[in-house]
């Protein structure tokens, strides 16, 4: 038995932990699209990849592209782009998620959801480019280089995982949590200079939870505070990671409190379980106790590629998430073969720049969509977790992800005439979508569409204290002109 105290340099259970844990966030990522990818990118849908591909192939053909089109459009919707495929898709992304939590072949496993979720990032576009979608994609390359070479990988049937391994899994995490503050404090935001960015955040973000409700009562010293302590973690913890196993433990625990008290004020998805996910890679077997009772056993044959496998990704990877780091931080290196194949690689969307809330948003826009069948009397449409009564509360959702919903909250930033999706979300409500009806909350016209449609922008704020609604509002204008297919 281990002594508690005792650093043995293995990081055989902090791997075993990881590639579980990125198993439950592909599960959640799949499955969550299984009941949406139908009306965001279906036959009927917000956004129809089918429309897509048939504009990729017209585009690949006028401008003489043979294969290379591939590379552009890395996705498995070339084949199939029926509502079934696609459904299809998230089914057994979802399916192959479960063997990767109970490590069954994931050497096979692993580059199959990389390239499931990848052919439905590629033609969800809008509803598929959050920081977590190219989190987890860049995620399950790398996992790659500490995968065991085996069909089953057990507790009590260790592995160390290659140093190579670890330390690109580290390299990502680096770049994951720096590049988040030097980016809000680069972006000049006054609300992250003068320490005030958490006291509008909680009201603010796309998808509060009620936890966000109490943080956001609380007065200005702690709003300021939280924001010291934010930057300080995301700007210096990042650097224990060089300095050693009691900094790297240090860097965990901190980093590990953070994602956990984001993941209780906002919904971001599977962002808070990937990144704790990478956090656990920095600890060592001794910091597990009684559950690394066993050491790992020494490599066979076999298992001995696996370092010659993450020296070949930490090759192909290393160079330009370099270069993009560096450019991030607005440092010139930029060697032209270097640049290629930065080029060459991108559509992959495995090599990525990271950073939330660089700029802070200091109100509330929300968008109210209304529907009418005489232009009289009009009645909302309710989502399941944007917004929209005043006396329905924030709710949880994560790690699973309500995409239109938030979709809902950038387009409340933008206007309507740019915002592409929306204009075909309205249409598909005015024609009567059934698979866009469902990622409604209420349909208040029970699956017959309107006559008339208009959105107005309202702004929203938390109720204070002692009343019994959760937001006030007030209207600021119209977001759209009323819509009808009779125009």
């Amino acid at each position: 038995m281990w002594r508690a105290n005792e650093h043995t340099g293995s990081y055989a259970v902090a791997t075993w932990l990881f590639l579980r844990i990125l198993g439950a966030a592909y599960l959640f990522a799949f499955a969550s699209l299984i009941g949406q990818v139908e009306g965001l990118v279906g036959a009927r849908g917000i956004l129809p990849a089918g429309d897509f591909m048939r504009e990729a192939a017209a585009w690949a053909d006028a401008t003489g592209l043979g294969l290379d089109r591939y590379r552009l459009f890395p996705t498995l919707c070339w084949l199939s782009t029926s509502d079934g495929f696609l459904v299809a898709l998230a089914t057994t992304g979802a399916f192959l998620s479960v063997l990767q939590i109970a490590g069954i072949a994931s050497t096979v496993v692993l580059p199959a959801l990389w390239l499931l979720f990848l052919s439905l990032n590629v033609v969800g576009r809008d509803f598929l480019s959050f920081q977590w979608d190219a989190l987890l994609l860049e995620t399950g390359v790398l996992a790659l280089a500490v995968t065991p070479l085996r069909w089953r990988h057990r507790l009590s049937d260790l592995v160390e995982p290659p140093v190579a391994g670890r330390l690109l899994l580290w390299w990502l995490l680096f770049r994951l949590m720096f590049a988040s503050g030097v980016v809000k404090l680069a972006s000049g935001d006054a609300s992250w200079r003068d320490l005030t960015a958490l006291a509008v955040h909680y009201e603010t973000q796309p998808l509060p939870t009620p936890v966000a409700w109490f943080l956001a009562q609380w007065p200005l010293w702690f709003q300021k505070a939280s924001t010291a302590l934010v930057l300080a973690i995301e700007l210096v913890v990042p650097w224990c990671l060089l300095a050693g196993w009691r900094g790297r433990r240090l860097a965990a625990v901190a980093l590990l409190v953070l994602q956990l008290l984001i993941a209780l004020s906002g919904n971001y998805a599977y962002f808070n379980l990937l990144s704790a996910a990478l956090c656990i890679t920095l600890l060592g077997d001794d910091a597990f106790g009684r559950f690394a009772s066993r050491r790992p056993r020494p490599a066979s044959n076999r298992q001995r590629i696996s370092p010659w496998l993450a020296l070949i990704v930490a090759g192909l990877t290393v160079p330009p998430t370099l270069v993009i780091f560096l450019r991030q931080m607005h440092v010139t290196a930029d060697p032209p073969l270097v640049r290629r194949w930065v080029e060459w690689i991108d559509p992959l969307r495995s090599t990525n720049t990271y950073g939330l809330f660089a700029v802070m948003t200091t109100t509330r826009p929300e968008i109210i969509i209304e529907g009418s069948t005489d232009g009289v009397e009009w009645r909302a449409y309710e989502f399941k977790f944007k917004p929209g009564s005043l006396d329905d509360s924030p709710r949880w959702v994560a790690p699973f992800q309500p995409r239109l919903d938030w979709q809902m909250w950038f387009a409340a930033l933008g206007r309507y005439e740019e915002e592409r999706w929306f204009q075909q979300f309205c249409d598909r409500l005015l024609t009567g979508s059934p698979s866009v009806r469902t990622l409604l909350a209420k349909d208040p016209f029970d699956g017959k569409p309107p006559r008339y449609l208009r959105s107005t922008l309202y702004r929203y704020r938390f109720a204070p204290r002692g009343q019994k609604a959760w937001w006030i509002r007030e209207p600021l204008r119209d977001y759209s002109p009323v819509l009808s297919l009779d125009r």
